[in-house]
């Protein structure tokens, strides 16, 4: 079927659910960029079943941090197998390459000129008072961020990031 990049939000963040309780963190939204048909979608919690239809027939999904918070959170949803999903997580991509986290922020920013705008606590707000439009939106451009890093790794081998104010570079491999 082809790639599939994924990024949620939350309805809650730790410090609502005493620590990190994945589980009771809720989906806010999912949102997705599918290659197959190259169009983005916003999956709201009451349309989850029809995200684990496409993730299901996905060939590989993209994401970032997607196994240590993305999967862990649709896991209540989705059970144990959203884990045996193909999948490429970024973050996990560029902690084994330098031996540290590093923010989306600070690769997309390093390596794309442009970074995110807004936090997780921002679309938790947006969640909260109601402001759908404004946090799909603001989820989507995440999803568009986790993509062109893809794209842009695919293609030059390499990503950027910020390492004690000078611009620093990582090599990957997707494939």
């Amino acid at each position: 079927m082809g790639k599939v990049v994924l990024d949620l939000e939350t309805q809650k963040a730790f410090d609502e659910v005493d620590g990190r309780q994945f589980h009771l963190l809720k989906v806010s939204v999912v949102g997705v960029y599918d290659y197959a048909t190259d169009s983005f979608k916003v999956f709201e919690e009451s349309e989850l079943g029809s995200l684990l239809r496409l993730l299901e027939k996905a060939d590989r999904v993209i994401g970032f941090n997607i196994k240590g918070f993305d999967y862990k959170v649709l896991e209540p949803y989705f059970g144990a197998g959203i884990y045996q999903l193909p999948t490429l997580d970024i973050l996990e991509v560029a902690s084994q390459r330098l031996g540290h986290r590093v923010s989306l922020d600070s690769i997309a920013s390093a390596t794309l000129g442009a970074g995110k705008t807004g936090s997780g606590l921002d679309a938790i707000y947006y969640f909260k008072q109601g402001k759908i439009e404004e946090l799909k939106a603001y989820c989507l451009n995440d999803v568009k961020l986790t993509r062109d890093l893809y794209e842009h790794g695919r293609k030059q081998g390499r990503l950027r990031y910020m390492k004690r104010g000078e611009l620093a570079e990582f090599e990957v491999t997707w494939d």
